[in-house]
């Protein structure tokens, strides 16, 4: 059974960075693409980035592209989303995931249903 935890999360300024951090147990990032995607209040879950398992591709929101970064450690077996010049509409739940699937496409790596695995989420909250 696959388990992931995330951490970073926290209160930052308008401006500032962050780093998320989401580690696994159960298999490894090898053999499973990663994604982060957040929740806002009163919002549907939407994704932010995610990662192919081997590491060949990344893919971000638009809004993220050029502030966020995916990026992973095998030997930690752990996935990270750097965040720079984060703005208060960054505030949400942030939650790490895994698609078991190897041969997901490109047009579906951005779909949440496309993933098996959840963490817990951990909580951005970006003040102006």
């Amino acid at each position: 059974q696959v388990q992931l935890v995330e951490s970073g999360g926290g209160l930052v300024q308008a401006g500032g960075s962050l780093r998320l951090s989401c580690a696994a147990s159960g298999r490894s990032f090898s053999s499973m693409n990663g994604g982060w995607f957040r929740q806002a209040p009163g919002k549907e879950r939407e994704f932010v980035t995610a990662i192919t398992w081997s590491g060949g591709s990344t893919y971000y929101a638009d809004s993220m592209k050029g502030r966020f970064t995916i990026s992973r450690d095998i030997s930690k077996n752990t996935l990270y989303l750097q965040m720079n010049s984060l703005k208060p509409e960054d505030t949400a739940v942030y939650y790490c995931a895994a698609d078991s699937d190897l041969i997901t496409p490109p047009r579906a790596i951005k779909d949440r249903y496309q993933y098996d695995y959840w963490g817990q989420g951990t909580q951005v909250t970006v003040s102006s």
